[in-house]
């Protein structure tokens, strides 16, 4: 598999696109490679913001959720230097190596 980042839209939306600079508010879930789960905001019962493109979330999300539309669900898997790369994150190891079994995949759904 790539280095890349790979999208795969699950369900169009209908609203606006997402812009850099836009706020926006999602509720997603993120699993690694061994299918068990590392982060969710329906866990934590409240959708989560951040503003895409501003560098304050990781740079799989801010390049994934771009032109995502408002309703859609799209699904991302991110590759370690687009993620958390050389650092660990809860139970996200440092130094993922770019194939599927060490990505981080997550579907976010922009309201």
């Amino acid at each position: 598999m790539s280095n890349e980042l790979i999208i795969e839209d699950l369900q169009p939306g209908d609203g606006k696109a997402v812009v850099k600079g836009a706020l926006i508010t999602t509720q997603y879930r993120g699993w690694l490679a061994d299918g068990s789960e590392f982060d969710s905001s329906f866990s934590r019962g409240k959708p989560f913001q951040c503003v895409i493109g501003t560098g304050r979330v990781i740079k799989g999300w801010d390049q994934g959720l771009m032109g995502m539309q408002v309703g859609g669900k799209r699904k991302l898997f991110v590759p370690a230097h687009l993620g958390y790369g050389e650092r660990a994150m809860g139970s996200i190891p440092p130094k993922l190596q770019p194939d599927l079994r060490d990505r981080a995949a997550g579907s976010a759904d922009p309201r």
